[in-house]
């Protein structure tokens, strides 16, 4: 494992980069250079002490979506998971560690627009992160409404999309609609029927849905 390249990597890379509380374990990667564009995704993974991981099936499905559009990709374990430094702090530092990773990824890459995506508590943290970062747009898979205090958080300044499985079975579905249909500005929220809150047997369809969601706004081509 190398620690904070000075540039994004040109290959898929495991690297360790500085966080609040230590050095946090991310895997960096790269589109095919003839779909490339001027974007970076950081991907946030679900609930640490529930077993989430940046290895998650549907952290993994978000990356390739994202990075078979064009994005370069980061996805990252937060503290106290994997290799990454520190313990649990309920959202709080976890957040801090988004901020950390995202600010990396713009320094490597100050031309790119940030995107920030998140599952289920990843989706949270990457909310709260939002206001603190200039993200162009977000994704928010399951979010973890009325499991975490979604009231307070400010609507993301970006395009915004939200995917909810309509037989979640840790998520209140009508939480979460209730919860996009107050935002001051309408996220685009696509409800998948028959589908859990881990996306098993639909993880192709999450990533149709992913892809057709944000193409609207997906960065510039960079010019060969």
């Amino acid at each position: 494992m190398t620690t904070a390249p000075a540039e994004f990597p040109s290959t898929p890379t495991n690297v360790s980069l500085p966080g609040p509380a230590g050095l946090l374990e991310a895997a960096t990667n790269l589109p095919e250079a003839d779909v490339a564009r001027a974007g970076v995704a950081v991907i946030c993974h679900p609930h640490p002490l529930q077993g989430g991981t940046m290895h998650n099936k549907v952290v993994t499905t978000l990356e390739r979506s994202l990075r078979e559009l064009g994005l370069a990709t980061v996805v990252f374990n937060v503290r106290g998971i994997g290799a990454s430094q520190g313990t649990f702090d309920e959202g709080i530092g976890e957040t801090d560690d988004v901020i950390a990773v995202a600010r990396w990824a713009q320094h490597v890459r100050p031309r790119d627009a940030l995107w920030l995506a998140g599952f289920s508590f990843g989706s949270y943290v990457a909310a709260r992160a939002a206001a603190q970062l200039p993200v162009r747009q977000m994704i928010s898979i399951a979010p973890p409404v009325g499991r975490w205090d979604f009231s307070q958080l400010a609507s993301p300044l970006c395009p915004w999309l939200v995917v909810q499985g309509e037989a979640d079975e840790i998520v209140e579905p009508a939480a979460v609609y209730a919860w996009v249909a107050a935002q001051p500005e309408s996220p685009t929220l696509v409800r998948m029927p028959e589908t859990s809150h881990f996306f098993h047997r639909r993880l192709l369809d999450l990533r149709g849905a992913i892809k057709n969601g944000v193409r609207a706004n997906l960065p510039p081509l960079i010019a060969a």
